[in-house]
């Protein structure tokens, strides 16, 4: 009996040191975790006092549209293409995205840090404030205060993870004395009560506070940011002249793109992470630079120099070979040249450098401004009303035969009169061509890839464009076949997509179609494909469809 208990015992005591292992173990896991969650809730603090300070100094001096803004700068072509051809239009949610869950692993890491070796956890909150400073204070018409609201938001993270750490780590210490001295010491047990109680309730009303103060913020944004209902209120003139649509123009095929894209189909492709809210009445555009007079025009100005309608389709240079970024729409606008006119460009010009009221800047060749054969305008209204907010309300520049990112400025503030050896625009800085025009290109609708198709007869059908040329015919190949003649809508004009439709009669099992195109220069469309930088992706567009 007493080795049996002599033994049992020793067993008992030989398990104590796997039991404390264990508690501390998972103790230590759970230290990691509150300490994770400390780091999240300083930078929803950092964010929301940051946001809130924006709503005095302005919605881009915030953390989020900063450094947001920040990237999208300074990212490198591939990657700009890249997310363009994944995303499209959501890409500048997706960089959102990125950027919060960066932002949270970060701020994680930083709680850990600080919780296991103060205070390099503020250290890191201090970092991503000053670069959040530099990117709100460097930013293309950053006010005198930009760097105010990071500088805060700073600030305050730094303060509620210092203090969130040191109540930790009481709490952490007090846990543990308590484990030593046994539930037997209640006095150890209240000291962890009252740490763990004292961690919970600053964690707790300071994420509850950060998300009120940061909804909040939101709701003024969005109070401030009244330019919605502006823009409904706004009633353009009658055009003094509108574009004749001929019979014809649509061929009325089914999955055939429209002749006119709506507003909320059209593309959007720009650098700006948040809608610049512009505000008509407060509006105004100057022309300077190499100019014999400097002008500066009002909204009411520019609707009195009488609005005209035009039908322009715009491509973007990030479009690849059968791709959407590509659309046609009616605009009313005036003449650029009519504005440049008044200013009086120097003899050596030879370019002019538009730019955004968020900084973005295009440099447009200015003879595509000046020539009277070309219909380059300032656009203030799109499809019928006022320019949606997303495509520039309330005035951009639309220039027929160039990519956009040489001359599709929106939420336009300023046109410089200069050259091309003194200046570069956005994208042309950053690797693509300076001069832009747009390649000669055709599309394949439908039948769609995926989508089967009936045997029997059918249609093949999709757009075709070569701005300021025009489109004189469309050929399309099955398998090995001949090149065989599309029929053509009737254009516009020449600076407006076609439609072209083929009568086909589908047979069973799978088939590769071919589309190009030939302006009314002769020219047919380049086959070669190539990729999208440095002046537009080019290539006969080929789709697999299967019958049956």
């Amino acid at each position: 009996m007493n080795d049996q208990s002599d033994k049992a015992s020793a067993d008992d005591n030989a398990s104590e040191p796997d039991k404390g292992s264990e508690r501390s173990r998972t103790g230590r896991r759970a230290g990691w975790v509150r300490a994770a969650a400390s780091g999240l809730v300083g930078a929803g603090a950092f964010v929301a006092a940051a946001e809130l300070i924006a709503l005095v100094t302005g919605q881009r001096s915030g953390p989020v549209v900063a450094v947001g803004s920040f990237v999208i700068d300074i990212v490198p072509r591939w990657a700009k293409e890249l997310a363009i051809d994944v995303f499209g239009s959501n890409d500048k949610f997706f960089l959102l995205l990125t950027l919060a869950v960066v932002s949270g692993v970060v701020a994680a890491i930083a709680g850990i840090l600080e919780l296991m070796r103060p205070p390099i956890g503020l250290v890191i909150v201090g970092v991503a404030g000053v670069v959040a400073i530099a990117a709100a204070a460097t930013r293309a018409g950053a006010s005198a205060l930009a760097f105010a609201p990071p500088a805060v938001g700073a600030v305050v993270g730094i303060l509620v993870l210092r203090t969130l750490g040191r109540r930790l780590r009481r709490w952490i210490a007090a846990q543990a004395a308590s484990q030593r001295a046994g539930t037997a010491s209640g006095a150890a047990a209240l000291a962890q009560g009252v740490d763990r109680r004292g961690f919970l309730a600053v964690a707790g009303i300071t994420a509850a506070a950060s998300v009120l103060i940061g909804v909040g913020s939101l709701v003024g944004q969005a109070a401030a940011a009244s330019i919605r209902e502006i823009r409904r209120a706004v009633k353009l003139p009658h055009p003094r002249k509108t574009v004749p649509i001929p019979d014809g123009a649509e061929l009325n095929v089914p999955g055939i793109t429209p002749l006119f894209t709506a507003n909320s189909d059209f593309y959007r492709v720009d650098t700006a992470l948040t809608v610049p809210s512009v505000d008509p009445a407060g509006w105004s555009l100057m022309v300077d630079g190499m100019v014999d007079r400097s002008i500066r025009l009002s909204f009411d100005d520019l609707l009195e120099m009488g609005l005209d309608e035009y039908v322009i389709t715009m491509t973007c240079v990030s479009n690849q070979v059968g791709g959407d970024l590509v659309g046609n729409a009616r605009w009313l606008g005036v003449p650029v040249r009519q504005i440049l006119a008044m200013a009086s460009p120097h003899t050596g010009a030879d370019m002019v450098l538009s730019r955004s009221v968020d900084g973005f800047t295009a440099s447009t060749p200015l003879a595509s401004l000046t020539d009277e054969k070309l219909d380059a305008i300032l656009a203030v209204g799109m499809n019928g009303e006022p320019l949606p907010l997303e495509h520039g309300f309330p005035v951009r520049m639309v220039v027929p035969g160039l990519y956009g990112y040489v001359s599709a400025t929106k939420w336009l503030s300023k046109l410089s009169v200069t050259t091309f050896a003194k200046d570069a625009g956005y994208w042309t800085s950053r690797g693509y061509s300076a001069k832009a025009p747009i390649k000669l290109s055709s599309r394949i609708d439908t039948p769609r890839i995926g989508k089967a198709v009936a045997v029997g007869p059918t249609k093949i059908a999709g757009v075709a464009w070569a701005q300021t040329v025009g489109i004189s015919r469309v050929e399309v190949r099955v398998d090995d076949g001949p090149w065989q003649n599309a029929t053509l809508s009737k254009p516009v004009n020449d600076d407006t997509w076609v439609q072209w439709m083929l009568d086909w009669n589908a047979r069973e099992g799978n088939h590769t179609l071919v589309v190009r195109a030939t302006d009314k220069n002769g020219t047919v469309q380049e086959k070669t494909r190539r990729p999208v930088a440095p002046n537009g992706s080019s290539g006969w567009q080929q789709t697999l469809v299967r019958v049956g």
